[in-house]
């Protein structure tokens, strides 16, 4: 039922109609039930006493009552109009009553209950008229059977002959115990058909209630479990279902605790709210973080039969957090590095003009000559990374234009191929083998980028790669579209990173290798930012990184011509290695 309809409110003529409906085949049943304990009674009454009653007789009376009962009970399948049958089972009855009581002896018949039996049964299944009319059809019989006999129009069976005046007072008593029977029944069932009446109401408004219930629970937004005392689930709500990302057949039954990867809140042991973290399978975010409330279920005269667990997906809300937190850090940070560039700066001119001077002025040894060697060399080494510092705390120039992506990513990785021996040079004394393999499933990507700017992302980024694996490996870069963004993944197969340093590893100075200073990726994640996209890391120790990039799609269906006039290899090498030099040694993290 659904919420707002009524239940169907029952009349005393539906009522009938179903009492029909399910009486008529009782009745049938009942009937043989009858008629065998009956012809069971008068066996054994006529082996143990002398009775007049026609063995013979009485057998065929009998067989022909089991032989309608069956007709009855085959009509009650094929024909489904129950009320006709009522009244027709009525009747048959009266007649077979009437054979049986005139078969074992009239007004001596042990069966005389069985009119009054019927009368009964009318009065449940037929409407208070037709109770009325079953009885006095009841006594008709009855009273007609007596009198026949008594008069010997018909054969009488019976043992005893009473006078006139006994015969009519039996047949008055008889007219006005049925009459009787009729109207206390009739009564009776009057009453229980008002009571099944208000009973279909009160179920139908228990039934409406119970639906507007279950509508509330599975409408609401926030996810609700419900457990019993063993901590076994024994409903979870649509909602709950969706954040967890798991149908309802593989929650029911199992311990709650089981499904989250932290401690779950218990008002026994003082703390009622908790945030919880949980493995959702084929779900988008594969860890989610949930805010969850915990409260005990407790159900009047029954006690506490359990929990009930109210939780919300805060999983974005966290991550945006993370990244106000982090925005914030690096706006510190970049005030601060250029404050402290312009005051180291000057002072390390001072220090480089001087030396420089004194270097050309003063008759030096080689070993002091050496000396001021390395004071120069530090200095510019120094000087470089004032000037990463700059790079990352100024303000940055845009120039947005409808790109195509795939050709800044070839571009990009086959001038990275080409570097990988000098790139080798740097990292390490020996290049291991570095593979780059391709996925890309678009010949074009249209975006609105700085073509420059996004070069500088892939650079930086293929570089941490390769930094990543010491021992070689293979770099993917794929390229996949959706409705609205393009994906861009760098996956390694390098060692990996932990939970912790994948959430600072956008951070500056947070690198991971030594000789680095950690602004490559922090560089990165500013272009990003300013792009309007997102980029994501997913990582495990052992397992590599994967860098993806999450960038709108433009409404150019083609290349642009922007992108179609793209620097020449020699170009392309400056712009990249002025990447290079502004990342610096910059790493995953």
């Amino acid at each position: 039922m659904s919420v707002g309809q009524q239940p169907a409110r029952m009349t005393p003529d539906r009522g009938a109609e179903l009492n029909e409906a399910s009486w008529v085949p009782w009745l049938v049943k009942v009937r043989i039930i009858i008629i065998t304990f009956l012809f069971g009674i008068q066996l054994a009454i006529s082996e143990l006493t002398s009775s007049p009653v026609p063995r013979r007789l009485f057998v065929v009376a009998i067989l022909v009552c089991y032989s309608i009962s069956v007709f009855f009970a085959a009509l009650a399948f094929i024909w489904r109009d129950f009320k006709f049958q009522a009244r027709v089972q009525v009747l048959m009855d009266l007649v077979l009553a009437t054979v049986l009581v005139y078969v074992t002896g009239g007004i001596d018949s042990y069966f005389n209950f069985l009119f009054p039996l019927i009368i009964i049964v009318g009065t449940i299944l037929l409407p208070q008229s037709w109770a009325y009319l079953v009885a006095g059809l009841a006594f008709v019989l009855y009273g007609g059977l007596l009198e026949l006999s008594y008069f010997d129009v018909i054969r009488s069976y019976s043992a005893t002959h009473p006078d006139l005046r006994s015969l009519q007072v039996t047949i008055g008593i008889s007219f006005f115990a049925y009459l009787a029977i009729a109207y206390l029944s009739g009564l009776l069932v009057s009453k229980l058909r008002q009571v099944d009446v208000q009973l279909k109401d009160k179920s139908g408004a228990l039934e409406n209630l119970q639906a507007l219930h279950e509508n509330i629970i599975h409408s609401m937004s926030g996810g609700l479990i419900t457990t019993d005392n063993e901590g076994h689930v024994t409903f979870v709500n649509a909602a709950a279902q969706k954040l967890l990302n798991r149908p309802a057949a593989e929650l029911l039954g199992q311990p709650v605790a089981h499904l989250f990867l932290d401690r779950l809140p218990s008002p026994d042991y003082g703390s009622s709210h908790a945030e919880v973290r949980a493995i959702c399978p084929n779900s988008r975010q594969r860890q989610k973080t949930f805010g969850m409330i915990c409260s005990v279920l407790t159900v009047p005269e029954r006690g506490v039969m359990g929990s009930v667990y109210t939780f919300d997906d805060l999983t974005e809300i966290r991550r945006l957090e993370r990244e106000v937190r982090l925005r914030d850090r690096l706006s510190a940070v970049g005030r601060m590095a250029a404050a402290i560039a312009h005051e180291i700066r000057n002072p390390l001119s001072s220090i480089a003009g001087s030396v420089k001077v004194l270097s050309d002025v003063a008759v030096l040894s080689d070993e002091q000559r050496m000396l001021v060697e390395i004071v120069n060399r530090e200095s510019e080494r120094l000087n470089n990374i004032i000037s990463d510092f700059l790079t990352y705390t100024r303000e940055k120039q845009y120039e947005f234009a409808n790109v195509d992506l795939v050709p800044l990513l070839e571009d990009t990785l086959t001038l990275l191929e080409n570097r990988l021996p000098s790139l080798g040079n740097n990292f390490r004394e020996a290049q291991p083998p570095v593979t780059i393999v391709r996925h890309l499933e678009a010949r074009s990507a249209c975006a609105v980028a700085d073509a420059n700017r996004m070069k500088q992302v892939f650079w930086n980024i293929c570089e941490n790669a390769i930094r990543a694996m010491p021992e070689g490996g293979t770099v993917t870069v794929s390229l996949r579209g959706s409705e609205s963004h393009w994906m861009i993944g760098f996956q390694d197969t390098g060692h990996g990173m932990h939970g912790p340093d994948i959430e600072k590893i956008f951070e500056p100075f947070q690198s991971g290798f030594s000789g680095g200073t950690g602004l490559g990726l922090a560089i990165v994640y500013q272009i990003v930012q300013a792009h309007d996209a997102r980029i994501a890391v997913r990582s495990a120790p052992g397992q590599g990184a994967e860098f993806t990039i999450h960038l709108k799609r433009s409404a150019v269906s083609e290349a642009p011509e922007a992108v179609k006039d793209l620097p020449a290899p020699a170009e392309m090498a400056a712009v990249v290695g002025a990447a290079a030099a502004t990342s610096g040694k910059a790493s995953h993290g």
